[in-house]
């Protein structure tokens, strides 16, 4: 697998809306025009990727996070994953992106990312 880069960050917490508005106004990072904010708040970074802040996944259970990886094809790159026993989740996919997350060896969600064609 050849992973191309870094294009999203994540972070998932019982602060979210305080997280958010510390992005946007301390940070001066720029909402993303395209993305729904029923699930995440998504912040554009000038390089092109970019940061999300959603609520805890599990109540209590602190502060989570993700690392997404930039990958060419995102089918194969699963199939990697899979062949070396990491469990996936199916991929899924936004107006920008199509992505599937899994969880690495130190227990912690990661994901990978394929960009689609504007």
């Amino acid at each position: 697998m050849e992973i191309l880069g870094l294009v999203f960050a994540g972070s998932a917490t019982a602060e979210r809306a305080a997280m958010a508005a510390f992005v946007e106004s301390t940070l001066g990072l720029r909402r993303a025009p395209d993305h729904d904010p029923a699930d995440s708040d998504i912040f554009e970074l000038p390089d092109g990727s970019r940061f999300g802040v959603a609520d805890e996944r599990e109540p209590g259970g602190g502060t989570s996070r993700t690392i997404g990886f930039l990958v060419a094809d995102l089918d194969a790159a699963v199939a990697e994953l899979q062949a070396a026993g990491v469990e996936t989740e199916e991929p899924a996919e936004t107006d920008r992106q199509r992505y599937a997350h899994f969880h690495a060896p130190d227990g912690r969600l990661y994901e990978l990312v394929q960009e689609l064609p504007c």
